[in-house]
């Protein structure tokens, strides 16, 4: 089993090289020790905005479904953190899941556990997915369920501790992956944010996670956590992951980004899928090439409608034509757009094969930093006129 000696911190920021150094910050907390309930600071060495060096996570969503074991290795060697969960591999389905947990397992074994940063997430709300669960019932995010789900995440991933514990989405209805209007009608009654973090408290206390955060979130949700954390005495959420790029702005910068800034509740966004689930890596511009082919969008009908069956494609082409003009290709300019944002902590890449994960890695650490003034401002005046194109 990976173990951790009870002298380790979580780092300030990840150095670009795999070197063993790391610059802390604050107060350190032992692996069995949780930072102040509500305190202001909790884990702002981690989420330090303006000033830190920006983390790279890597989501492992494909493992098991559209990579095999070797695979997932090789890629996990580039990575220091690692962002999984319960559900995975996708598209969700009783028969795999839980794969992408065994993979990931199988290569910690041989790493210093103190050295890697794992993060995984307990399943929100389902009627689809009761084979999570013993009793085979639906999915809530109660206490009694987030313990089974963190029970069996530890045993899959054959580690005594998880660094970083999300809950995936809401146990309340909100309006999510494409769906833009929230709809009154579907309102349901849902776990009490105090019994939420209740359960997350008692997997604090006995040292199976050490942070805590949401994933897929509003406002309201992240603001009522906080004040339940700080008026009973609770951990407070430190991370929000959320879905962030040039096609999906408008949910997270209006309001969320007040939430979140360290002045506020000091809470650091993981922007997921920066590249919108690949189509800002230009492989779905043309639909009849083989990149194109063996995407995820063709691979699984259905799939992440709300970029290929919308005005997505459209707009990407409009920041083709902004990377080109400035000597990059859209990859750089997407990932170094996500990577600039002062509100975002680390931005979360995925990646099939290897070449995709280099082009990734090498776009983040090598394109200007920050991105010219005259750049952001040809971005700014695509997203003025047509916003977020990624909606259902």
């Amino acid at each position: 089993m990976a173990t951790s000696s009870s002298s380790s911190a979580i780092p300030a920021f990840l150095p670009n090289s795999r070197s063993a150094t790391r610059s802390l910050i604050g107060p350190r907390f032992s692996r069995h020790m949780a930072p102040p309930p509500e305190g202001g600071r909790n884990l702002a060495l981690f989420w330090k905005w303006k000033t830190k060096k920006k983390n790279t996570k890597r989501i492992t969503m494909t493992y098991g479904e559209q990579n095999t074991e070797k695979e997932a290795h090789e890629q996990l060697n580039y990575a220091f953190i690692l962002d999984t969960t319960e559900m995975y591999p996708v598209p969700p389905r009783g028969e795999t899941q839980g794969r992408t947990d065994l993979y990931i397992a199988s290569w910690l074994k041989n790493q210093p556990r103190d050295k890697v940063i794992l993060a995984t997430k307990v399943s929100g709300y389902s009627e689809r997915s009761p084979y999570l669960r013993d009793n085979k019932k639906v999915v809530r995010v109660d206490s009694a369920n987030i313990r089974e789900s963190v029970e069996k995440s530890l045993k899959r991933l054959n580690t005594d501790y998880i660094d970083l514990l999300q809950i995936h989405w809401p146990d309340r209805y909100v309006a999510l992956f494409g769906e833009y209007f929230y709809d009154p009608s579907k309102w349901r009654s849902s776990v009490p944010f105090s019994e939420q973090l209740g359960g997350l408290q008692e997997l604090i206390d006995q040292g199976k996670v050490r942070y805590i955060g949401v994933s897929n979130e509003m406002s309201f949700r992240v603001m009522e956590f906080v004040h339940a954390a700080k008026v009973e005495g609770l951990p407070k959420i430190v991370s929000i992951q959320n879905n962030y790029s040039l096609l999906v702005r408008c949910k997270f910068e209006p309001d969320l980004v007040e939430v979140c800034h360290p002045n506020n509740y000091n809470i650091g966004l993981l922007a997921y899928s920066p590249l919108a689930s690949g189509s800002l890596s230009e492989t779905y511009l043309d639909i009849t090439s083989e990149a194109a082919k063996k995407g995820r969008f063709n691979l699984f009908p259905g799939y992440m409608e709300r970029y290929n069956k919308s005005t997505a494609q459209e707009i990407t082409t409009m920041y083709v034509k902004v990377a080109k003009t400035y000597g990059l290709s859209l990859v750089e300019l997407a990932l170094a757009f996500a990577r600039d944002r002062p509100f975002v902590t680390s931005s979360i890449i995925g990646a099939t094969i290897m070449d995709q994960l280099r082009e990734d890695i090498d776009a983040l650490l090598t394109t200007e930093r920050p991105l010219p003034p005259e750049v952001i401002t040809n971005i700014d005046e695509v997203f003025k006129k047509y916003k977020d194109p990624a909606i259902n």
